[in-house]
């Protein structure tokens, strides 16, 4: 069910993405995402979709390796659907295909989640999943996602925690989410 979902979530970052970038050039309308907190290096926004109500929280790695493979947009995100009962769902993004088939793996200090992989973007398998990697990051210091390419090349990305544990409060308490 869980990968059900995420086929249905990525048409709407896809729609989140373009309307964040929206928002950082001034436009704003009800589905335009607001900053309602976070810190350091985690970002935590909110936005009506057909009148529901999505908080999500998105945080960039501080260092990507190899650093001189060409990718696009990396970056964590964990997402609230309260009115879809989705709540601290997890994916990265990577910025180039992944390896068809090819799990990703995420250490949160010394724990590790295996990751499913779709298209540029790993997923946690379940909600419960979900609900562990979100815990984790929250009481963590540091996570690293490694990933294969298509083409077969390996790339971790460092996530600094530090941040993290603010933004989540704010989607929590702005989608009413309890902890």
């Amino acid at each position: 069910m869980q990968k059900q979902i995420v086929r249905t979530l990525c048409a709407g970052f896809a729609i989140l993405l373009g309307a964040s970038a929206a928002l950082a050039q001034g436009a704003g309308d009800a589905a335009t995402p607001h900053r309602i907190g976070g810190a350091k290096h985690w970002d935590a926004y909110s936005y009506a979709e057909k009148g529901a109500k999505v908080c999500y929280m998105v945080g960039r790695p501080e260092k990507s390796e190899p650093g001189n493979v060409k990718r696009g947009r990396i970056d964590a995100i964990v997402t609230h659907r309260p009115k879809e009962n989705a709540l601290n769902v997890v994916n990265f993004d990577v910025g180039y295909p992944l390896k068809p088939g090819a799990d990703a793996e995420l250490d949160i200090d010394g724990r590790k989640f295996a990751l499913f992989t779709d298209k540029d973007a790993a997923w946690a398998q379940d909600a419960a999943t979900d609900k562990a990697v979100t815990d984790a990051l929250a009481k963590g210091k540091r996570a690293v996602l490694k990933a294969s390419s298509a083409r077969g090349t390996a790339t971790s990305d460092i996530y600094a925690l530090d941040g993290l544990k603010d933004a989540l409060a704010a989607i929590d308490k702005a989608c009413g989410v309890k902890r």
